[in-house]
């Protein structure tokens, strides 16, 4: 069979379709086509398909949240490629040149506490921050430290460029967690990814952004997405113009048919759920809330501007937008620049300043602005905002006025949902090369943000064999809650 767009009803999101509805073809004698109800029973087995990712959730073994949890929802940006320590948050003044740079720092709001000088919107929120100086992950390529960042595991073994997803390094994500055991609200999923996955140049995507050995239903929701466009919508929110809102309501009559038929089939009781969760698939399309999260552009001219008019910037509102409809942790992955110096991300092998200079603003105007539209909507103390990536650069500039892949030390920072702001823990040494106190671990930094969300970070969960494995093998970083 092969419909054309007047006779179908077609949901996509980030691009995939999700489920058809079709109305012509060789009915059953209840009108519903064979195909479509072998489409719609089985639902895509093995696919990514909606109500799938709802009946993870639904059937997710749930660790209790703690009574009095800070934060309800976390933001996390990823900054691909790994900006460098000494011009953000690790300043080194003292250094020789080619330790500190060309680039000097400045006060921040706190006394005491330097940040780069490019970071001038930043250094007025510092009594929101709490800065981590000594991280560490010993791994100096992107896609393997950006696992165990993401993860809480190291990447078997250390040091692997361009690494894949998949065994034996299938650990989830720290979305895919959330998802496995956070219910979702208003028809969205608890974990979304935006505006793109992390990847190395070619399009090598890293590993540790999906569920791992969690199976495809645990995976966070990615949407390819670029809100800063004219126009920006996702297409899956939308019904196609040839559809009616009528016939789409019409169609939703379809769930008690397929459902009837369902229930008939099995006495265990697990396809007996799929009426709740294609309705929760429908509510997506058709519930106002999760379709009005999308609409950056009912924001003001003014906060828009705030963010930045960038992929970036306008990438930021959108998270922000998300976890005021209800998601609990959107990660931001940052997008590459176009026309600036090292492909437009911080991978600033050469001409590291003038590098920074096209990417600090854009980075500086979207955080900082995101902080003050938390706190200003009284959002803040509930939403914890974290600042990664995979690694830092190397204390010393290279020959190309350049800073390379250094995993020893670098700088994290946290804001909001039960951090305590205005305050550093940890030191690199003088040339911010290698942790000097209060060293911090990837797996210490995820059970941090599971004790902000709430959620016991020792706490045990199952995987798809029903075995328990550990929320968390870290240690919450107390200097900071």
């Amino acid at each position: 069979m092969n419909p054309s767009a007047a006779n179908r009803a077609e949901a996509i999101i980030g691009g995939q379709a999700m489920f058809q509805i079709y109305d012509q073809g060789a009915p059953l004698c209840d009108g519903i086509t064979r195909r479509e109800w072998l489409r719609i029973g089985s639902l895509g087995l093995g696919g990514l398909a909606l109500p799938q990712l709802l009946a993870a959730r639904t059937s997710a073994t749930s660790p209790q949240r703690k009574q009095g949890a800070a934060a309800k929802s976390c933001i996390i940006m990823c900054f691909l490629g790994g900006p460098p320590q000494h011009e953000t948050w690790d300043p080194k003044p003292d250094a020789v040149a080619e330790v500190r740079g060309d680039l000097r720092p400045i006060q921040s709001n706190v006394p005491g506490i330097l940040v780069g000088e490019l970071m001038p919107k930043t250094a007025r929120h510092l009594d929101k921050i709490a800065v981590l100086r000594a991280m560490v992950t010993n791994d100096n390529a992107h896609s393997s430290s950006g696992y165990y960042m993401t993860t809480g595991y190291p990447h078997l073994p250390l040091g692997v460029e361009n690494a894949k997803p998949g065994k034996p390094n299938d650990w989830p994500s720290l979305g895919a967690i959330v998802k496995r055991v956070v219910p979702g609200a208003s028809g969205l999923p608890a974990a979304i990814t935006l505006p793109e996955q992390s990847a190395n140049d070619g399009n090598l995507t890293w590993p540790g952004q999906d569920a791992g050995f969690l199976g495809r239903t645990a995976d966070p929701w990615l949407i390819n997405c670029d809100p800063h466009t004219a126009g920006f919508q996702i297409d899956g929110l939308r019904l196609p113009p040839d559809i009616s809102t009528a016939r789409f309501d019409g169609r939703a009559s379809l769930l008690t048919q397929v459902n009837q038929r369902l229930d008939g089939l099995t006495h265990a009781g697990n396809l007996g759920a799929f009426n709740v969760q294609q309705q929760q698939a429908f509510d997506l399309i058709a519930g106002s809330r999760a379709r009005r999260a999308f609409h950056v552009q009912e924001e003001s001219a003014v906060l828009r501007d705030g963010y930045g008019r960038t992929k970036f910037g306008q990438s930021m509102l959108l998270a922000r937008r998300l976890v005021e409809a209800g998601v609990s942790l959107v990660r931001v992955n940052w997008s590459r620049v176009p026309n600036a110096h090292n492909n437009g991300h911080w991978d600033t092998h050469s001409q590291n300043t003038n590098g920074l200079k096209q990417l600090m603003p854009i980075m500086d105007a979207a955080y900082s602005t995101l902080l003050e539209d938390l706190s200003q909507r009284g959002l803040l103390d509930e939403t914890l905002v974290v600042w990664m990536a995979e690694f830092g650069r190397t204390p010393r500039l290279n020959g190309s006025a350049g800073r390379d892949h250094w995993g020893r030390v670098f700088s994290v920072a946290l804001a909001g949902g039960g951090i305590r702001g205005g305050t550093v823990h940890g030191a690199s040494d003088s040339i911010a090369g290698f942790p000097r106190d209060g060293r911090v671990l990837p797996q210490d930094l995820l059970a941090t943000i599971f004790h902000c969300l709430g959620m016991q970070s020792d706490a045990e969960y199952q995987d798809t064999l029903g075995r328990p494995i550990t929320l968390s093998r870290g240690d919450v970083i107390r200097q900071i809650v």
